[in-house]
C-alpha cells in the first residue's frame, strides 16, 4: 500500500509532467480550478488548485474533503502511484470505476484531452 508521502510525490510528479506538456495536453491543463484528490485506502484528501498547468497541493486532510472542489479525483494510493508511473492507464481505470473523476461538463470536456 502506498504511503501518504508516496502519494504526495506522485502528485508532484504529475504536476511536473503537466507543466512540461505541449499542445492539447498543455491547453487542457491550463485551467484555474480547485482540486481534490481523495485517497480512499489512506483516508486522506489532498486539496489544492490546478492552475497555470500545475497542480499546487495546499493541504492534506484526514478523511473526505470539507468543501466540494471543482475537480474531484478519488482512488487508492497504489492506483495514483501506478498511473503517474505509467503502469495504469487513466482512461481504463476511470472506465472500470477504479478511479473516479467528478467535474462540471465543461471541465470534463477539456480534461478528456489529458486522457
Amino acid at each position: 500500500m502506498a504511503t501518504i508521502e508516496e502519494c504526495r510525490s506522485a502528485l508532484d510528479k504529475l504536476s511536473e509532467n503537466l507543466a512540461g506538456a505541449d499542445g492539447d495536453v498543455r491547453g487542457a491543463a491550463a485551467l484555474d480550478r480547485s482540486l481534490s484528490c481523495r485517497i480512499t485506502d489512506l483516508d486522506v484528501t489532498f486539496v489544492g488548485r490546478l492552475t497555470d498547468g500545475r497542480i499546487k497541493v495546499e493541504d492534506t486532510l484526514q478523511g473526505p474533503p470539507r468543501e466540494k472542489a471543482d475537480i474531484r479525483l478519488t482512488m487508492t494510493g497504489d492506483d495514483l502511484v501506478s498511473m503517474v508511473n505509467g503502469e495504469l492507464n487513466f482512461a481504463k481505470a476511470w472506465g472500470s470505476g477504479r478511479v473516479r473523476l467528478e467535474a462540471g461538463l465543461r471541465d470534463l470536456l477539456r480534461l478528456r484531452k489529458l486522457l
